[in-house]
């Protein structure tokens, strides 16, 4: 058996149980450890003690509101997150049109018009970022609609890297989160690089179904990110991706 199919056939038996899990009512476990999940709430609250302490005596620090912006998303916070991230665009205006986590921010805090405003800024500075127009459709299917969002998506010219590309054909009605994974998991492509596709497909398809109000799906897909570990060690942009990923699983998982 080669090891593509052995890692789906373990995927496969671990969505099995996830989903009798959820089907018999019960809490299915977070991917991470109690202690882990207390030593990062621990971390994010000292790193926002930190920055506040350091704003209070340098109110221009632009490195540190975002830093605290970063750290207040994290723990959920997203209105106080926006206004931090609101006065590094102050500090420096030139953010205005790249800031993404403004963007995501904003769509958190419920204020999903703005959202997307920010993601057509950002298109305008990077037209080839699929993942762009992922948060864009995301943004304008709670302000506007899914049929509005679906006639107004980004139109790309150019090649991005996978599994965007395919990402966007899923809100197309081109191909169906199934294909997806099964698209990454017959690739020949190497350990890391699967990782990473299988991390944003399974983020991004919970996401989209958390969208559509389907929970069930949304957490399983999301479980799958948010225990992926290569985002964690991936670098700054994975890394605030599985926040995101973390963040909106709790919201789902503990919600009445």
């Amino acid at each position: 058996m080669s090891k593509a199919i052995a890692m789906l056939s373990l995927l496969i038996v671990v969505a099995l149980a996830f989903q009798e899990t959820l089907a018999a009512g019960e809490t299915a476990p977070h991917p991470l450890l109690d202690q882990d999940r207390a030593t990062l709430a621990k971390s994010l609250d000292a790193e926002i003690d930190e920055t506040t302490r350091v704003i209070e005596q340098s109110p221009d620090g632009l490195q540190e509101y975002s830093r605290r912006g970063d750290a207040l998303f994290f723990r959920g916070r997203f209105g106080a997150a926006v206004e931090d991230y609101d006065k590094t665009v102050e500090l420096k205006p030139g953010l205005a049109d790249s800031h993404w986590r403004r963007g995501i921010a904003l769509f958190y805090a419920g204020s999903f018009e703005k959202a997307a405003g920010q993601f057509e800024r950002y298109h305008t500075y990077d037209n080839v970022d699929r993942e762009n127009g992922i948060w864009r459709y995301f943004s304008q299917t709670k302000a506007y609609g899914k049929e509005r969002a679906q006639q107004d998506l980004l139109k790309y010219k150019k090649d991005d890297r996978e599994p965007f590309p395919s990402v966007y054909r899923l809100f197309q009605g081109k191909i169906s989160p199934r294909e997806i994974i099964d698209e990454i998991e017959s690739a020949q492509i190497g350990a890391d690089e699967k990782e990473k596709r299988r991390f944003y497909a399974h983020l991004y398809i919970g996401l989209n179904f958390a969208l559509g109000e389907n929970s069930e799906a949304a957490l399983l897909h999301l479980h799958a990110a948010v225990a992926n570990r290569w985002p964690r060690e991936a670098g700054y942009g994975p890394r605030y991706m599985w926040h995101v990923g973390r963040i909106h699983y709790e919201l789902l998982a503990e919600a009445p």
